[in-house]
């Protein structure tokens, strides 16, 4: 007889692996992102919804999610093996909206709360005077599950009459697939016309990924043709390694002609024995969550590696975009140092300036014209640094990320933000030149803002420049015009190397905002790992 390994230490270690699925995020475009942000999400439903819930509780009634393609007769089907009217049914597309959940009185208990499908809330029979659901109250009503109680059923299973998987909103669609993740028994629905459809194929070929318990069922087929539809039905299931899945065929009957009405007993009963008999019998009862739990905890093996790796492509391709960054401003920072030895701040307006100073041309002028030459050769600096930046990621995927592409409006322009550092700068190359100018023992000091020109100039306009330097040395002495060119120099080194780095992490704070890092990848296989060693 088949048994749940339920240890608490199996427990802790899922639920340490359930935490790191939660945390991987996959936010870079790369070819390989939606696929794995849908496996994340179904691997999280998978063991929220099912596997953690059962395994705790492996005493839990057995839940049959009944899911299929429009039109293939799920609500017609529950509402037969229940034998009275519990979900919505008809031709209007798409009829199941609401998920109905139907189970024996004594096992409402198990359903009411949060054990499985926690992110459902739950609501009770519908006011049978208004037809309305009793929803709770609030703006927008959140995903909700509807239970129903009937006597009919046996205890020790529960159906649930899930929404279309190929409806065409895309939220039943979401939602018959997170209902479908909570299944202990799959039973899958489809028609004499549809049997070859894509997207249930698609989900049987998933249940046998994942080895678990299945069920089909051909709804709807014309008697006449019963024999031929069923045999073909049959192949293509063996075709697909399905042979052995329980297959039950449904004949189409003037009360399922418009989908409102109760098929006979006869027509669902091989069905219903099927699922009886798994609810009541303890050994099948057990091997059916066996069966299930177990299949989804080996597909952990290739699925886990699997997110790992996008884990890592997501990783690599954030590295990239760092280092195009990086490469983009350190090209542009040793520019900026270059330009700097060489003088080439000293030009223009500020040549101009300087030539004229002081006969024609004020100190106060003289740093203007100098700050705002500065300013400028910053602001090419950081302006092509980011064209380089921009030029490199729109030839990456990763580099189409919300976030990454344009400029947010809402930001201080990298004009603005240059601006107040070079004016920064300034202040205190003034407060440096006015201490100089107390230390100095004379009667007649010379004019602070005068020393800071020259200061300005000696540092900013290279070989041009040399007569700043003298005019320092004959106002401050040798000693004084060493030291404050010395104290200058740094300071501008530093202002510059600020302004650059503040720019680059400018660049860099987007990305860093989306969260890629290394830590998922090695979280994962890590948490694998234990798992693996527990089992």
């Amino acid at each position: 007889m088949v048994t749940l390994d339920v240890r608490p230490q199996l427990l802790d270690t899922l639920s340490a692996l359930r935490d790191r699925v939660a945390a991987a995020r996959f936010p870079l475009p790369l070819a390989g992102a939606p696929r794995a942000r849908a496996n994340r999400d179904e691997l999280l439903a998978q063991l929220d919804d099912y596997l953690l819930p059962r395994l705790r509780e492996p005493e839990a009634p057995l839940l049959a999610v009944v899911g299929g393609s429009t039109g293939a007769g799920k609500s017609t089907l529950v509402n037969s093996l229940v034998g009275r009217r519990v979900s919505e049914a008809g031709v209007l597309r798409p009829t199941t909206r609401t998920p109905v959940l139907v189970c024996h009185p004594e096992d409402h208990h198990w359903f009411s709360g949060t054990r499985v499908l926690p992110a459902l809330t739950r609501v009770w029979v519908p006011d049978r005077d208004t037809g309305d659901d009793l929803l709770p109250s609030g703006d927008g009503p959140p995903r909700v599950l509807r239970i129903e109680t009937a006597e009919t059923l046996p205890r020790g299973l529960a159906l649930l009459d899930a929404p279309d998987i190929d409806s065409l909103l895309a939220d039943n669609r979401a939602l018959a697939a997170q209902l479908i993740c909570a299944a202990d028994i799959w039973v899958m629905v489809t028609t004499a016309a549809r049997y070859a459809d894509a997207v249930p194929w698609h989900l049987l070929r998933t249940a046998k990924e994942y080895d678990a318990a299945l069920v089909t069922v051909l709804d709807r087929v014309p008697h006449q043709i019963v024999s031929e539809v069923s045999r073909q039905y049959g192949a293509l299931l063996s075709k697909a390694g399905l042979g052995e899945v329980p297959r039950f065929t449904v004949p189409e009957l003037p009360e399922s002609a418009w989908g409102a009405g109760l098929l006979p007993a006869s027509a669902v009963a091989a069905l219903r024995t099927w699922l009886v008999h798994h609810a009541q019998d303890a050994g099948a009862h057990r091997t059916v969550m066996a069966r299930t739990a177990y299949g989804l905890l080996d597909s952990l093996k290739a699925r886990v590696p699997e997110l790992a790796s996008a884990a890592a492509a997501q990783y690599a391709a954030a590295l990239r975009l760092t280092a195009a960054v990086d490469g983009a401003y350190d090209t542009e920072h040793a520019r900026v140092r270059g330009r700097l030895q060489s003088g080439a701040v000293l030009a223009g307006d500020a040549l101009k300036r300087w030539r004229a100073f002081p006969l024609d041309c004020t100190a106060g002028e003289l740093l203007d014209a100098l700050v705002e030459s500065l300013a400028a050769l910053l602001l090419c600096a950081v302006t092509a640094a980011d064209e380089r930046v921009d030029d490199t990621w729109r030839r990456e995927p990763a580099g189409e990320a919300p976030g990454l592409t344009g400029r947010d409006p809402s930001v201080e322009s990298a004009e603005h933000r240059i601006g107040l550092a070079v004016r920064r700068w300034r202040r205190e190359l003034e407060e440096y030149a006015e201490e100089e100018v107390r230390h100095l023992e004379r009667s007649t000091a010379p004019d602070s803002e005068a020393i800071a020109a020259l200061v300005a100039t000696a540092l900013l306009g290279g070989r041009r420049a040399r007569n700043a330097g003298e005019g320092l040395a004959e106002r401050l002495g040798a000693h004084g015009a060493l030291r404050l060119r010395d104290r200058s120099g740094r300071l501008l080194t530093d202002y510059v190397d600020r302004v650059m780095h503040t720019e680059r992490e400018r660049r860099l704070a987007p990305l860093d905002a989306l969260g890629v890092d290394a830590g998922p990848q090695v979280d994962l296989i890590a948490a694998l790992s234990v798992l693996q060693k527990e089992r």
